[in-house]
């Protein structure tokens, strides 16, 4: 009997890479579900579309964009949590998916044991701009503005705890500054108030704010990540402009479910990487103040635990909650 029962296990530990090998030999042969927990029409959603387009190209199977916004992405994140790790439900991830947890009191899945990371996609930088009034030419003025105006100025956010509100309670982290938080529900609101000089200063994303920057409505003073924009040339880095520590960028990634074989997740991710080499997707994204950074799962799986960890400090010194 035991004879029986080892010689069983050991078969199946011997089969355990073969079986896996077969399903993603095999993997995909039905259609792919790809959830975006964002309403559409944002980059979020240009971002899978467009990287599904070119899986279903690529495979022969239909890549079918799913959005479900709603509970700031936790509806979306809890409908890949509870589906078959197959590889046939995956869905793009931004920096909010590791910000959730430390907004939110009770959350139905867990970020970092509930998904697998199959891939980075991209990184999109955030660019300070300041209403034409702002007494400010540089970010170096800003700051001693900011400083000697303490509550004074205002930041626009689309919601509280958005990326766009943390980057402004990083920002006065990192600066020593004291300024107000205004919370839109929109990034079309927020804009409006700040060109119209009702608040003073937003840390918004490059596609939205380049076309008021250059009808001179709104004045740069420099932007997130380590290198400038192509789009944005005259705009210096934080780091050229004199605050290195400031370093604020977003992602996009894929995940699925958490049990998804590795020969399927890393299948994706090849494909996935290849994808983001072409040149056409490369411009495209970068037309839409994309950065591409292709990540392997495991860098991906880093990223999301270090900022995880960096945001809830985050979140936690600036006393941020969600009701």
């Amino acid at each position: 009997m035991f004879k029986t029962l080892l010689a069983l296990v050991t078969a199946m530990t011997l089969a355990g890479p073969s079986l896996g090998q077969t399903a993603a030999g095999s993997y995909p042969n039905k259609p792919i579900r790809f959830i975006v927990p964002y309403a559409p029409g944002g980059s979020t959603s240009y971002v899978a579309r467009l990287v599904g387009a070119k899986l279903t190209e690529a495979w022969g199977q239909q890549v079918l964009i799913d959005n479900k916004p709603g509970a700031n992405t936790a509806i979306g994140s809890d409908a890949l949590a509870k589906s078959a790790p197959d590889g046939y439900t995956i869905s793009l991830a931004a920096s909010t998916h590791v910000t959730v947890p430390h907004l939110v009191a009770t959350l139905p899945f867990d970020v970092l044991r509930d998904f697998h990371p199959v891939a980075g996609l991209v990184t999109t930088q955030l660019v300070l701009v300041v209403h034409p009034s702002v007494p400010a030419a540089n970010l170096s003025e800003f700051i001693a503005l900011a400083k000697a105006k303490p509550n004074e100025l205002n930041f626009a956010a689309v919601g509280t705890g958005s990326s766009t509100h943390l980057a402004g309670e990083y920002f006065k982290s990192v600066a020593g500054v004291k300024m107000q938080h205004v919370p839109y529900k929109g990034t079309a609101p927020a804009l409006t108030d700040l060109i119209g000089g009702q608040i003073q200063l937003n840390f918004d994303t490059p596609v939205t704010s380049i076309p008021h920057i250059k009808s001179g409505r709104l004045r740069p003073l420099a932007i997130t990540g380590t290198k400038r924009l192509p789009t944005l040339p005259d705009v210096p880095t934080f780091a050229e402009a004199g605050l290195p520590a400031y370093d604020f960028q977003l992602w996009f990634g894929v995940l699925a479910p958490a049990g998804t074989p590795r020969p399927i997740v890393e299948k994706l991710s090849t494909e996935i990487a290849r994808i983001l080499a072409l040149p056409d997707v490369k411009q495209q994204l970068a037309d839409q103040g994309l950065e591409t950074v292709y990540r392997t799962p495991a860098e991906f799986d880093s990223l999301i635990r270090s900022d995880h960890e960096r945001f809830g400090k985050l979140i936690k010194s600036a006393g941020i909650k969600i009701e």
